[in-house]
């Protein structure tokens, strides 16, 4: 069974097959014992006899490990609960007004919005021609402009940051 460990911000892969734990190309005899259902363990890898304090965390697989004396904040993760959480926050909504780019090379025609002025979801900002063609550029959240980056005769290429925005 494979898991994704995270160690004070660090993440290892961990493969545990039988009593055997890998690490890269590291493969060790380890066990891992309890002792009178406390929050004390005790790890053996190979020879080595490490005693293990554990406190869960706040949410599942979290957990705070005190082992020989030092402090680890861990979260392990099996496969699949690894795989579902990076699913889902590269599909997570993005949080706060999202900036706004050029979809396509354009020239930039008309700025509607200045730097302060506060705005609603499907409110016009930038009108850029391309192709021939004006195409109106709309927010896609509220929010407020922080900066203007363009100016009107500017030509951009695509995914040019045109403004910035912030929460209001």
């Amino acid at each position: 069974m494979k898991y994704t460990v995270t160690v004070n911000g660090a993440e290892i892969v961990v493969d545990i097959d039988g009593e055997n734990a890998r690490v890269d190309d590291s493969s060790v005899r380890a066990r891992l014992a309890e002792v009178d259902g406390g929050p004390e363990r005790i790890l053996m890898l190979a020879n080595d006899v490490h005693r293990i304090f554990v406190r869960p965390g706040d949410t599942r697989g979290k957990y705070t490990l005190w082992v020989d004396g030092f402090r680890f904040d861990v979260e392990a993760l099996d496969e699949r609960s690894h795989a579902i959480r990076e699913l889902s926050a590269s599909t997570a909504a993005p949080k706060g007004p999202a900036p706004l780019v050029a979809p396509m090379p354009g020239m930039i025609v008309r700025i509607n919005v200045a730097e302060g002025d506060v705005i609603h979801a499907g409110q016009g900002l930038v009108v850029m021609e391309a192709m021939k063609m004006e195409n109106e550029l709309r927010a896609t959240s509220g929010g407020a402009v922080r900066r203007v980056l363009v100016t009107p005769g500017t030509a951009v290429e695509k995914g040019a940051l045109l403004l910035e925005m912030e929460w209001s």
